[in-house]
């Protein structure tokens, strides 16, 4: 499937301005994101993002991602929820996965994670769609994103937004929107597990 064409297609069809509940991984990778779609669509942001560690680190990326929405000028609504560090529960759905790779099975259970918390969190709250910045990073899966998604969205009963972000230069765009707006960019996924990888 073309995520990017597919995502197109759904928003081409638009007859309203609707709300997205918009899973954001950090500032950096929102702010593409954001301005694609801030034309189209009542966005909120919702940062849940259990696997980031350290703690410290985790509270650095969301004071980020607050201080950008505060900045950015949209043409429509734009808010944020903040979830809770659910940091404890993330190393329970990974604790047999601690040594697969990076693009292996722990990241789609921690995508899946994150997908469904969003999907449950916009139905319970009355959004129209829900949809997540993953796919602009090209470190991560679109295939699996979507797939989740897709299963998200049928389990609960709300619009999934398909998307691979990283098109149309979209991850290119999120590091001169970083520049822009002064970012902090971290140098690393967010896990620990990661982290070690990249300190190796």
């Amino acid at each position: 499937m073309n995520y990017d064409k597919k995502m197109e297609e759904m928003i081409n069809g638009l007859d309203h301005v609707p709300s997205i509940l918009l899973h954001s991984c950090c500032a950096p990778c929102s702010s593409a994101v954001i301005t694609r779609l801030m034309e189209y669509f009542d966005i909120t942001i919702l940062y849940y993002n259990p696997n980031i560690e350290p703690y410290d680190e985790y509270l650095k990326r969301k004071e980020e991602q607050i201080r950008l929405i505060n900045t950015i000028k949209s043409p429509n609504k734009l808010g944020i929820i903040d979830a809770d560090y659910d940091n404890k529960r993330y190393h329970e759905l990974v604790k047999d996965n601690i040594e697969d790779p990076e693009r292996g099975p722990r990241c789609y259970i921690c995508y899946k994670q994150r997908i469904d918390y969003t999907a449950n969190k916009a139905k319970s709250c009355g959004f129209e769609y829900f949809g997540t910045t993953l796919s602009v990073s090209p470190y991560k899966v679109s295939s699996w994103i979507n797939e989740i998604g897709l299963e998200a969205e049928k389990n609960y009963g709300i619009k999934f937004l398909i998307s691979d972000f990283k098109k149309h230069d979209g991850y290119k765009n999120s590091i001169e929107l970083s520049k822009k707006y002064g970012l902090y960019r971290q140098n690393y996924c967010g896990c620990i597990y990661s982290k070690r990888t990249k300190n190796r």
